[in-house]
């Protein structure tokens, strides 16, 4: 038996392999528990937006292979989860859809817009990795089938809702044709709409089950589309509880839906455990993917990696958040912030994890509603640059060690400030993904199925535990 140690720190220590030995002993005992079980873990990925892609063809040729091995390749980040949008979203560059007008008909639909970034970008990463699975969501119907006839808000009449369905069976189809299967889709991102900022349309949980049952799910079937539909797609902490109630209680939805798609925007520190684990319990038989996060509402620190080690960023919540919910939202450290939550998410029951965009500028866009985020990934167009943030190695430490198929597996309690994940993957290796956001160094005794072993958790770090048979 031999063990790997992977490290990234707040004192520039950058993914990189750090000795360990075998335990003396000590006070600080933490245990592996390999023989048990939870959920199997379907991978990690990004998306791939309107922007991202806009950005990625900009680039030369040697540095647009780069940035797809850095993502996709098993010397890199090796994703097997992807996103993408149908229609614009709010990383666009500006608002559009499929369709030559208010083509009801649909006899207009044409990927179009989307075949001179998002879908060379796509095919690009098919070449890394084959088995990518491919999430797609909305943002808007085209206005024409909405209650108020705007790409921003509003509802979509129920006299579209066949139609709408038919929009996504038409996008499944030229994607196909483009030698792209998609995976899976959401129904809606973020139903319960974003303050008419951006592309939004908005259901309620009842709106959302009807159109499943009486529309988009029939509609797959009878064109042979073996795709997962995911319910929600919203904040964890917003009514993840509610909908959870509504739909998956709902026999007549179920056969339709593979399972719940969640964001991290209500907290820069919660993962709402309690609401994670309460879907969970009402359809264990169901997934639960993340399918968006991003450092949100800040411009991108280029060349700062001390930067992302601070607790310095805020999100929209800092400034805008009700009263009420303010505390929600305090300044954070980002790569804690991602670490913590793909940790505390997947210690209650998310199966993927799926980061936002894979590719910004330094602005942090482009965006046409000047909502600036930040990526793992920047790219100077103009310069020819590119600068891999720390976010990038934080999302590695848990995409290229644990494959699609390892399982969950428990450990024993560790103290306030410090977090693992445990799988056991399908080689049988046992991978331990362990954040300290302590001030202080914290020396751990692993022990597991008669094994022992120690090393230090430095202060401020990220560590990758392999443990090879």
């Amino acid at each position: 038996m031999s063990f790997e140690l992977y490290r990234s720190s707040a004192a520039g220590e950058r993914m990189i392999e750090v000795p360990i030995q075998e335990s003396s002993g000590g006070s600080n005992i933490w245990e592996i528990y390999p023989d048990s079980s939870f959920q199997i873990i379907r991978g990690f990925g990004g998306a791939f937006t309107e922007s991202s892609a806009h950005l990625w063809t900009r680039l030369n040729p040697n540095l647009q292979r780069e940035l797809i091995n850095a993502y996709f390749s098993d010397s890199g980040a090796a994703y097997n989860m992807a996103r993408t949008h149908i229609n614009s979203c709010d990383f666009s560059l500006g608002s559009y859809d499929y369709l030559d007008g208010a083509d009801s008909s649909l006899a207009s639909f044409d990927l179009g817009p989307d075949k001179d970034d998002i879908i060379p970008m796509i095919k690009a990463a098919l070449e890394f990795e084959s088995e990518l699975q491919i999430i797609a969501s909305p943002w808007s119907a085209p206005p024409f089938m909405k209650d108020n006839n705007t790409w921003f808000g509003g509802k979509l009449k129920p006299e579209f809702y066949d139609a709408w369905a038919q929009y996504f069976v038409k996008y499944h189809r030229a994607m196909a044709h483009e030698g792209i299967e998609l995976w899976g889709y959401t129904v809606e991102n973020e139903p319960l709409g974003n303050d008419g900022n951006w592309e939004s349309m908005h259901y309620s949980p009842f709106e959302m089950a009807e159109f499943i049952k009486g529309h988009l799910g029939p509609r797959f079937e009878q064109n042979e589309i073996d795709a997962s539909i995911l319910i929600y797609d919203q904040n964890r902490g917003e009514e993840l509880e509610e909908w959870s109630e509504v739909l998956l209680r709902d026999t007549a939805l179920s056969p339709f839906i593979y399972g719940t798609a969640v964001h991290w925007y209500t907290s820069t520190y919660d993962w709402f455990p309690a609401s994670l684990n309460h879907a969970h319990e009402l359809a264990p038989n169901k997934g639960i993917i993340q399918t968006e996060a991003c450092v949100d509402a800040e411009v991108p620190h280029w060349n700062d990696d001390v930067w992302y080690w601070k607790k310095e960023a805020t999100d929209w919540g800092y400034d805008w958040a009700r009263p009420e919910h303010k505390y929600l939202h305090p300044k954070y450290v980002p790569v804690f912030r991602y670490a913590r939550d793909i940790i505390g998410s997947m210690n209650s029951w998310v199966e993927a994890w799926v980061d936002w965009n894979m590719l910004l500028n330094p602005q942090g866009g482009p965006n046409h509603v000047e909502n600036w985020c930040i990526a793992p990934v920047l790219a100077d167009t103009v310069k020819q640059e590119i600068y891999y943030t720390p976010l990038y190695d934080v999302m590695r430490h848990f995409s290229s060690f644990i494959p699609r198929g390892s399982v969950r597996i428990a450990h024993s309690d560790l103290p306030d400030g410090i977090m693992a994940l445990t799988v056991k993957r399908p080689d049988e290796k046992i991978v331990a993904v362990l954040l300290n956001t302590l001030p202080e160094n914290y020396n751990l005794n692993v022990s597991f199925a008669n094994n022992d072993l120690s090393f230090t958790l430095p202060s401020s770090s990220l560590q990758t535990l392999v443990v090879n048979k």
